[in-house]
C-alpha cells in the first residue's frame, strides 16, 4: 500500500488538471497560432506559466486505483500487476485465469 499523503497528493493534482484543462488548452492553441501577432502568442505563453505547476497533466502519476501502487501500472486496466495477479487468483477477475504449473 502507498502512503496515504501520496495518494492525495495525486489526488488534488488530478481535479487541478480537471479544472485548468479548458483554460491551458485555449492558452496553447494561441500560442501556437502561426497566424497571431508575436506579442500576443507571447502573452499567451506568461498567462500559460502563471497557472498553477500542477495543473499540466504530465505531473499527474499512474497509480493503482486497488493499491496506489505507482509502478507496474497496466492503464487498461486501471491498476498494478500485482493487485491483478492477486484477485485474479481469488477469482475476481471475470475471465481472467492465473497460470501455474
Amino acid at each position: 500500500m502507498a502512503k496515504k499523503s501520496a495518494i492525495e497528493k495525486n489526488k488534488r493534482r488530478q481535479k487541478l488538471v480537471a479544472r485548468y484543462a479548458d483554460k491551458r488548452a485555449e492558452l496553447k492553441a494561441i500560442a501556437m497560432d502561426e497566424n497571431l501577432s508575436l506579442e500576443e502568442r507571447f502573452k499567451a505563453r506568461l498567462k500559460l506559466a502563471e497557472l498553477p505547476r500542477n495543473s499540466a497533466p504530465s505531473r499527474v502519476r499512474n497509480r493503482c486505483e486497488v493499491t496506489g501502487r505507482p509502478r507496474g501500472y497496466y492503464r487498461k486496466l486501471k491498476m498494478s500487476r500485482i493487485a491483478l495477479r492477486d484477485l485474479g487468483s481469488t477469482g475476481m477477475i471475470p475471465g481472467l485465469v492465473k497460470s501455474s504449473w
